[in-house]
């Protein structure tokens, strides 16, 4: 049953992009209590293996229903574009309890015995406690399961924002709603987005305008909806992830290496996404002035354009640079 989010005049003046450390780190924890879903992630996955097993996330995966309601309170729609999982952690702690009882209630609900579990009664028993101990949890999931990649996750993110930010500018509203994923269906005439998601939710946007949020861990759902206070939020995969975890050994052809020199060869071919220096360097574990310098050269070379977003400087792949790295190269 689909999501119908409903635009009044306003509100195309108000969709915003926008990043989320503390939704990455639910998804994450999502990721990790769902098989299935770990198929682009296995190298993540096994990398954080041993972490995870010190981490007791069992409270937080019995309020990840797989279908129905999660706990909008745990992961919100950001506060702002560039929000710090600090800022994020604090608006959760400052939960009232009395919300946080009834998503409780609306999720365990979602499980068949989930309320009568010792989790599930001690949730429900005091949930100013149980903020604050889900508070702390997702905090330690953060610091051993997320941070320790935000730079190179958050690299993609800001790539995947800066790619739908260009065609909502060459295209419109219609064109970038329509190219986000199969599941979204923009309706012009009645300006309504229609998400294919379970459950139902009608809802007005009534001058909120619309968060758009990509999502690494995500994939390869879709989660729409938030109930009022949230501001009406639709979360997507990111573009980019088949590659995210690739080393730059395993991306750049051997040729190719011989022709540029090993580290710029590599340098061209992490740029599979849009990327700036700093989280290039994360990327491949050089230097930022290293990378810069060829950066410089490959630019000059006609393989790679620059252009500024935001705060920094992102570098793309020409055509010439695309035809260069391919894997065929070899």
């Amino acid at each position: 049953m689909p999501y119908h989010l409903r635009f009044g005049e306003a509100d195309p003046l108000r969709i915003r992009f926008a990043i989320s450390p503390l939704w990455e780190t639910h998804s994450a924890v999502r990721v990790l209590a769902r098989p299935a879903k770990q198929g682009y992630h296995l190298p993540w996955v096994r990398r954080i293996a041993a972490a995870a097993r010190g981490l007791d996330l069992a409270p937080l995966q019995l309020l990840m229903p797989a279908r129905g309601h999660n706990p909008d309170f745990l992961y919100p729609p950001p506060i702002g574009p560039a929000a710090t999982f600090e800022d994020e952690i604090a608006a959760v702690r400052e939960t009232d309890p009395a919300v946080a009882l009834d998503e409780f209630e609306r999720a365990l609900a979602e499980t068949p015995g989930a309320a009568s579990t010792v989790e599930g009664r001690r949730l429900l028993a005091d949930p100013a406690g149980a903020v604050a101990r889900l508070a702390d949890l997702l905090e330690a999931a953060w610091e051993a399961l997320v941070a320790p990649d935000w730079p190179r996750l958050r690299a993609l993110l800001e790539a995947d924002v800066a790619y739908h930010s260009r065609r909502l500018a060459e295209g419109g509203l219609e064109r970038l709603l329509g190219e986000l994923h199969p599941a979204f269906d923009w309706a012009a005439e009645s300006a309504t987005l229609r998400v294919e998601y379970s459950g139902e939710h009608d809802r007005p946007l009534d001058g909120q305008g619309l968060v758009l949020l990509p999502s690494v861990f995500i994939w390869p759902d879709v989660v729409s909806g938030f109930d009022p206070p949230w501001q009406p939020t639709v979360a997507y995969p990111a573009r980019g992830i088949g590659g995210l975890w690739a080393e730059p050994r395993d991306r750049t052809p051997e040729a190719l290496g011989r022709l540029l020199g090993p580290v710029r060869a590599d340098v061209l071919c992490a740029l599979a996404e849009p990327m700036g220096t700093t989280a290039l360097a994360h990327l491949l574990g050089r230097s930022a002035s290293t990378v810069s310098a060829h950066l410089s050269v490959l630019r000059d070379a006609g393989l790679l354009t620059s252009r500024r977003y935001g705060h920094q400087v992102l570098y793309e792949r020409t055509p010439l640079g695309m035809a260069v790295s391919q894997p065929g190269t070899d």
